[in-house]
């Protein structure tokens, strides 16, 4: 098994979400926090050509994404700033590069078999709808039973495709990991030095993880690393954080033969996995 780099992503600024969609991009969401504007990229997931850059919309910092679906990205703004609340609806779709529809009548919930269901919120409770997600024109109106549309929202949740998704998992007792590879990882472990938890993917032959060990002073160093399982050896190796002050998780997933690594918090860097 070999790591290959294929590609480096990095708008010097703060990467705060990436959504690889289901036909073949990768939406990459960067933040400049001293500004307070948000900026939305897509690149080809495979081999990191843009598709587009730098998107901003009208409200330039309070504004995220719901979900993707069918090449759209459906965004929302907030009700206030520093606040969770959502409100609107913003169809942008990444072919024609376009915003398709929006509103600010009604606030997302799902999508389930080309259904966008939405809501008002009204002085008490919430009545709901259903919206074409093309166009954003109501199809029907639901009421305010809560009950059958979480029923709904159950299963578009079940609907959602993982399949080739790989995240990382705490390494402890209770890892779903066989007793040979246990070992392998306590060997490493010691002999590094870590601090604190690791956490680690189980590929077939693979072993991807990331973990913390001391620096110099009062910091940690954040680094990721690949045991090949069969040799026992570090294939590859990667410091993510060079001086952090706390552990830092959730910085690499694996989809489909790709590992995306975010170094730095600013960096995007994509392996991918050859036999």
């Amino acid at each position: 098994m070999k790591i290959k780099k294929e590609y480096e992503y990095s708008n010097r600024r703060q990467i705060w979400r990436l959504i690889p969609t289901d036909s073949g991009k990768i939406i990459i969401e960067d933040r400049n926090v001293e500004t307070k504007e948000a900026f939305f990229n897509c690149l080809d997931i495979y081999t990191g050509k843009k598709k587009f850059s730098n998107l901003q919309l009208d409200e330039k910092y309070w504004i995220g994404i719901e979900t993707i679906y069918k090449d759209i990205i459906f965004f929302h703004k907030y009700l206030k700033p520093d606040m969770p609340g959502h409100i609107g609806i913003i169809a942008y779709d990444t072919i024609t590069q376009k915003v398709l529809w929006n509103t600010e009548e009604f606030i997302f919930l799902f999508i389930l078999e080309n259904k966008l269901y939405g809501y008002r919120q009204m002085f008490e409770g919430r009545k709901f709808y259903t919206l074409d997600y093309r166009n954003g024109e109501m199809i029907e109106e639901l009421g305010e039973d809560a009950s059958s549309v979480n029923m709904l929202r159950e299963e578009a949740i079940s609907r959602q495709n993982y399949e080739g998704y790989f995240f990382p998992e705490y390494f402890d007792s209770k890892a779903d990991i066989n007793d040979s590879n246990k070992i392998l990882l306590e060997e490493f472990y010691e002999s590094n030095f870590i601090t604190g938890k690791i956490e680690f993917i189980n590929l077939e032959n693979l072993l991807l993880l990331s973990y913390h060990k001391p620096t110099d002073g009062n910091s940690l160093e954040n680094k990721f690393a690949a045991i090949d399982i069969l040799s026992k050896k570090t294939i590859f190796e990667v410091t993510l954080n060079a001086r952090v002050n706390a552990f830092v998780p959730d910085s690499f997933f694996v989809k489909d033969e790709l590992i995306f690594l975010l170094i730095e918090k600013e960096k995007l860097l994509v392996c991918s996995l050859k036999e």
